[in-house]
């Protein structure tokens, strides 16, 4: 999408960085990467989030992938105690 964007708005694109290098003192090689950032995190911003729009299919490899993100730290694992609601509540269970 943000590839669309630069090309339908390349000449825009080039006209606002050569004004930003003008205004900063800064290279526009310099600042095109800043700018492609902040194109990217608007046009995120217009799209609705993840939770409102992904299928079950969706949730679950994206639950899959956190899973999976998160093996490499070797965490231990709880105890049936520790997860017991007995443990969590005690008398307020």
């Amino acid at each position: 999408m943000l590839h669309n964007l630069q090309q339908d708005h390349q000449q825009d694109i080039q006209t606002i960085t050569q004004v930003l290098a003008k205004i900063t003192s800064r290279t526009p090689d310099q600042i095109k990467p800043l700018l492609d950032v902040m194109l990217k995190r608007l046009i995120e911003s217009q799209q609705p989030p993840f939770y409102e729009t992904a299928t079950t299919t969706e949730w679950l490899i994206a639950f899959q992938e956190w899973v999976d993100s998160h093996r490499s730290l070797n965490l231990p694992n709880l105890s049936d105690e520790a997860i017991s609601r007995e443990s969590i509540y005690g008398d307020r269970g």
